[in-house]
């Protein structure tokens, strides 16, 4: 027998011949599987953690381990990715040392993007090792062949764990493996990720039953520390405000030319556009610079990733993209343009440089403005100490729930307690009790009780013997063709009633509007009439907007760094290390008014420009200050304040009125939650936009019919119509119910909401000032101006910035004596 852990001769043969050695991590990643355990691999970028997943199947194929018994046959070992691309990458990886030592593993990807033909054929005469993502595997799971293809599995590799599992694509594939786990009690699972701020969430979400016990930790050997250093400008001081950096392109093209490979990443698509624009514009060498981000064709983000494979660009300007980047070892410098937002972020896109455990990643962060440098800095620390911080771990979705029952009913009869127990086997699932599932069970056999007359919302149903079937064969059909679980977010046109448009917003921001409520877009002040069909109806407001405009979705700050963010500014002795300009502004800060400290909530109110204004500093991140804003301005419109708009960044939220804010404690108490809150997403469209989604995942809405797509506009009007007939006739129906949840959890960010509430009813610190404060400044300079970075309106940020500066760093003698 076999001593677990020992790596077969062919393998270690294979190592010495490129010079390398097995690591201990992936040696262990072998003894775990021999052991018979699951496992989480938590391993640097460069540790050669794909290879560590899969060193149990190569090592099930070796001749010393069969010991003259037959090779393996059938499907053997799932690798499942966020990314298409990644597992194409990997299957690229893998040939090498397969092909080299010569053994007889066939090695193929599943994805959209793979042949009907080829599909097909895999179901019958599959590889050895399939490569594909959360939802080929769950279609895959939905053919009637599917019990005997899984039949011979021994393994599931899930790659970037981090990426999807807090998600619904991590509900998806939770649900996914319990089925694998049904048909194979013995297939194991391993998991690899290179930032997880709490292994052991992640240990429970893999485990079987969350039986947190049965899946071994392994810890790769600690690679070279990164170098993070934050670029600062030579002569300038650190903007005030803004997010652009533009005054950084200078030293970014000296870095770019001084360096092989740099990848810039943003944080959004507009400002990846800007930023390289800005490149061209100041590239006078001609250095090959390319662009890389989602909204770029499938045919384009090819060409630049060949590019980059080849070696032929020196710099590439990307978004989240590139965050879970291909193996590209000739890149050899990662800048990080505005705040980095995450730690585990910037770690992963760190590891993008050099891609080697023994050779240190080299990165710059550039600050937009004050508050970012911060940021920044908060980031260097928490790179240097090691810490991660990630999204949070929440109940699975009804909707991911409802799509999964239905690809069993595909793949054949099914027991609704046999069902339900493999389901609760999920940690993600396990609140599921039978109530709740007999609710799911009913929504997928009529669509619920307010439509349950109509035949094409029937499609299963219960035989008399207690197994459920597919009502006909032809929605098994229509179920692969819709299934799924990114749903395309859609654009707004925004129009006058005449026809006229003005440009087109994100639909997340216009499905927060209600009728009768103000925003500032294409340099008017507008009010919106309504949304209908994927068009913002509006008309020339007759008073200033309320509502800061948006262009595109921002990643908030995580709350870790957000908590070092508000240590840094209480530890006054840690100052000494912040540049002259940024020190100077907290001192003046600290002297006017206050500093925002751990556990508390920080408010000022002042009087500008004829107005009273109040700042919240939450550090809450910019969705959760944007739906407290728009929380508070109802608040004080119904207390006779006289609320006249708001404006939100990561760290703070302004309002301003005709009135003072003399107790903001009042504005801000818990029931805000039930009265104010619940109002908003009921009056405004977001409700609605959360039901399309659900619908579109849970299959009662179908995207796709044989030979033809429905346009985002016929999706949204037949979702709109159900809506409406569900809010009427059957106000509690599960999807209802799924809507609330995504409008509560991702929509608005109502947890992090939730948490200043909290620290609001500890203790507030209210300041009253005279004037704006130095905190105040990055804020009020946005106001009006929330669509940067645009060119020429950059450079009115700036000069607005460094007036409101003046006023609030000014100190007059008389505040002297």
């Amino acid at each position: 027998m076999t001593e677990p852990g020992l790596v077969p001769p062919e393998i270690t043969g294979w190592f010495d011949a490129r010079g390398w050695q097995v690591r201990r991590h992936q040696s262990e990643m072998l003894r775990a599987a021999d052991r018979g355990n699951h496992a989480l691999l938590v391993a640097d970028t460069g540790a050669g953690k794909t290879l560590a997943g899969f060193l149990p199947t190569l090592a099930a194929f070796c001749p010393s381990r069969l010991d003259g018994a037959k090779a393996p046959e059938g499907l053997h070992t799932l690798y499942v990715s966020p990314l298409k691309a990644l597992a194409t990458d990997v299957q690229r990886n893998l040939t090498a040392p397969i092909e080299e030592i010569g053994l007889p593993v066939r090695v193929e990807t599943r994805s959209g993007d793979t042949s009907s033909d080829r599909k097909a054929r895999q179901r019958t005469r599959p590889p050895h090792v399939l490569l594909t993502t959360p939802e080929s595997l769950s279609l895959l799971l939905s053919y009637p062949e599917a019990a005997d293809l899984f039949a011979s599995l021994q393994r599931v590799v899930v790659d970037e764990v981090h990426a999807f599992a807090t998600g619904k694509r991590g509900d998806l594939l939770a649900l996914s493996l319990a089925r694998l786990q049904a048909i194979n009690p013995k297939v194991q699972r391993a998991a690899l990720s290179a930032t997880l701020a709490d292994p052991d969430e992640y240990r429970g979400w893999l485990a079987p039953w969350g039986e947190i016990d049965t899946v071994e930790l392994v810890v790769g050997e600690a690679g070279a520390d990164p170098r993070v250093d934050i670029l600062l400008p030579r002569e300038e001081r650190i903007p005030w405000s803004g997010h652009a950096a533009t005054w950084a392109i200078p030293q970014l093209i000296e870095q770019i030319r001084a360096h092989r490979t740099t990848l810039v990443f943003t944080n959004t698509r507009f400002l990846a556009e800007y930023i390289f624009q800005e490149l061209w514009d100041a590239n006078e060498g001609n250095l090959p610079i390319g662009i890389h981000h989602g909204s770029l064709s499938k045919e384009a983000r090819a060409k630049v990733e060949g590019a980059m494979a080849e070696g032929r660009l020196r710099a590439l300007v990307c978004t989240a993209s590139l965050d879970l980047g291909i193996d590209w070892g000739d890149i050899d410098l990662v800048v990080q343009m505005g705040a980095p937002k995450g730690s585990s972020r910037l770690l992963q896109r760190i590891g993008r440089a050099n891609h080697r455990l023994d050779c240190p990643s080299e990165a710059v962060l550039v600050p937009g403005n004050r508050f970012e440098f911060l940021e920044a800095f908060a980031a260097q620390e928490a790179v240097r100490e090691g810490q991660r911080d990630g999204d949070p771990f929440r109940p699975g979705g009804l909707d991911v729930l409802a799509q999964h029952v239905m690809a069993v009913a595909c793949a054949g009869p099914f027991r609704e307690e046999a069902l339900l127990g493999e389901v609760r086997s999920s940690l993600a699932y396990a609140w599921i009790d039978e109530t709740i599932f007999a609710r799911v069970l009913e929504f997928v056999a009529t669509g619920g009780y307010a439509l349950r007359s109509y035949d094409r919302f029937r499609r299963i149903v219960r035989e008399k013997d207690g197994t459920w079937r597919l009502t006909h064969p032809e929605h098994a059909a229509r179920h692969r063709l819709n299934a799924g679980i990114i749903v395309d977010a859609e654009m707004l046109d925004v129009r006058f009633r005449n026809g006229r448009s003005l440009g087109k917003v994100e639909e997340g921001f216009g499905a927060s509007l209600e009728p009768g409520d103000t925003f500032r877009f294409a340099g008017m002040d507008l009010e919106v009439e309504s949304l209908k069909d994927l068009e913002l109806i509006v008309r020339a407001a007759k008073r200033s907007a309320t509502i800061p405009s948006y262009s595109g979705q921002r990643m908030p700050i995580s709350t870790h760094l957000a908590d070092r963010v508000r240590a840094m500014l209480s530890d006054r002795a840690g100052w000494a290390r912040f540049p002259d300009d940024v020190r100077e502004w907290l001192e003046v800060q600290d002297w006017r008014s206050h500093l925002p400290a751990p556990g508390r909530l920080l408010v000022e109110s002042f009087p500008h420009r004829g107005l009273e204004y109040t700042s919240y500093y939450t550090f809450e991140g910019w969705n959760a200050n944007q739906s407290l804003g728009m929380l508070i301005t109802r608040r004080m419109e119904d207390r006779g304040l006289g609320p006249l708009g708001f404006v939100a960044t990561d760290y703070t939220l302004v309002v301003w009125g005709l009135k003072a804010v003399e107790e903001p404690a009042a504005l801000l108490s818990p029931d805000i939650l039930t009265h104010e809150f619940v109002d908003w997403v009921q009056q405004s469209y977001l409700l609605r936009r959360a039901f399309r989604e659900v619908a579109v995942i849970s299959g009662l809405v179908e995207r796709q019919q044989p030979g033809k797509r429905k346009s985002g506009r016929q999706v949204t009007f037949s979702t709109d119509l159900i809506y409406d007939v569900l809010r009427k006739y059957e106000p509690d129906h599960l999807l209802i119910e799924a809507a609330w949840a995504d409008a509560r959890a991702r929509m608005t960010d109502v947890g992090r909401v939730a948490d200043v509430l909290d620290r609001a009813a500890k203790e507030v610190d209210h300041v009253r000032l005279d004037r704006i404060s130095p905190l105040s400044v990055p804020a009020l300079s946005m106001i009006g101006r929330e669509s940067l970075p645009s060119g020429a309106a950059d450079d009115d940020l700036l000069l607005e910035a460094e007036s409101l500066a003046s006023v609030a760093m000014r100190v007059d003698p008389a505040e002297e004596e």
